[in-house]
């Protein structure tokens, strides 16, 4: 029988999908599940979006340049503007979805035995990009007693050898919804121009910022040859499935040799840019009440986790995810346990337990990530079923 490669066999499976089987589980039981396990917002997608695709008129669903169409790129310039971020259109590649941006820097810019440092925890997934280019993440720990600020310059220092050639920031952070400061940035910006680093920054969430302001990477002086820009339209107009980003840097040997791994997958989907270029056009105000609605419910969510004994959950500053702690054995463990043997009057909650979002083997172990991706009356029912549960969990361990 033939063998898998060894590449397959270290790929990580999803620590945000792989209680799936026990939600479904659970409903068929006729429990209703609040899914706070993904960053799936259940804000409606703009109509201006879908009317773009529905009404496109065309007799041929042909290639677009494989850097995306022009007229899409165009816009995006327009859309960055509004940041303060100046690139033309031919410093732009679209891209299928956030993610293969990712690849693409880690694929264009690293070696095989590469190292990028990452703070964590990070991204769950970056750990599957990093197995398909053959390149290695090198964490440092950021703590939840400080909000997970951004660990301390000493610390990356530590972390840094001769095979490392990049640092890897989502800002705000996605799982801890942590939104880097300005000076934060500048230390970043210190330490890349010190050892030749790139700055590959992920903005998924740019928009979404309560407690403070974005400050990208992309504003950052004299580092054009440095940041690498991943971008993504899912989370910012609620189109995960339009797979659609962005990989966005003013450095013309990257831009070159992103450019033939963008001809290898010959181009990104058609409806998707379609889609992308009508975002560009919304309403100036499109964002203020969708901000508004997260906020609200962060505040929600991270009021009724610290009012349950032995929780303690930092107020995120940013996206729509936020991090707690729990007086719990493992995370994984209780994460199964309230979908597997758990209901309150019919009702039970899903998170993403911690662990798969860090690399350092044993932490993670009592804390999760919830998405406050729900209404309102959604997660206030989610939190008494989560306090109810902590009350019986087998394995609660003693309030600090």
């Amino acid at each position: 029988m033939p063998t898998i490669s060894q590449r397959g066999k270290v790929m990580p499976p999803s620590p945000i999908r792989k209680l799936v089987p026990f939600a479904e589980a659970a409903k068929k039981k006729g429990v209703k599940v609040y899914h706070l396990n993904i960053g799936q917002p259940d804000i409606e997608t703009p109509k201006q979006i879908l009317d773009a695709v529905r009404h496109s008129d065309f007799k041929i669903l042909e290639y677009s340049h494989s850097a995306g169409n022009e007229s899409y790129r165009r816009k995006l310039v327009e859309y960055y503007k509004r940041f303060d971020i100046a690139v033309n259109h031919n410093q732009i590649i679209v891209t299928t979805g956030g993610s293969e941006a990712i690849l693409f820097a880690f694929m264009a810019c690293l070696d095989p035995g590469d190292e990028i440092i990452v703070p964590e925890p990070f991204y769950a997934n970056y750990n599957g990009f990093a197995v398909e280019a053959e390149v290695k993440i090198k964490t440092i720990t950021a703590n939840i007693s400080t909000g997970f600020a951004l660990p301390a310059m000493e610390d990356f220092e530590k972390a840094i050898t001769p095979r490392t050639k990049a640092i890897l920031i989502c800002n705000p952070n996605n799982p801890t919804g942590y939104l880097y400061s300005k000076e934060e940035m500048e230390v970043l910006k210190t330490l890349c121009l010190k050892h030749n680093l790139y700055l590959f920054s992920d903005e998924a969430y740019r928009e979404f910022c309560y407690s403070g302001k974005h400050f990208s990477a992309a504003n950052l002086e004299g580092m054009d040859n440095n940041v690498i820009l991943m971008d993504t339209i899912s989370k910012r107009y609620s189109a995960c499935g339009g797979r659609i980003g962005a990989f966005v840097t003013k450095n013309q040997e990257v831009l070159d040799a992103t450019m033939k791994f963008a001809q290898a997958r010959l181009s990104p989907p058609s409806f998707a840019q379609i889609a992308g270029e009508a975002a560009v056009d919304l309403p100036a105000d499109y964002f203020d009440g969708i901000k508004a609605e997260y906020q609200s419910r962060r505040d929600l969510l991270v009021k009724m986790l610290n009012e349950i004994p032995g929780v303690f959950c930092p107020n995120p500053g940013g996206a729509f995810y936020a991090m707690a702690q729990l007086p719990i054995d493992d995370s994984d463990k209780f994460c199964q346990w309230i979908l597997e043997h758990f209901q309150y009057e019919g009702q039970t909650v899903m998170m993403a337990p911690a662990t798969g979002f860090y690399a350092t083997a044993g932490l993670g172990l009592n804390e999760v990530r919830l998405a406050y991706v729900l209404n309102l009356e959604d997660i206030r029912s989610a939190m008494i079923s989560l306090a109810e549960a902590l009350k019986v969990y087998p394995g609660r361990t003693a309030i600090k």
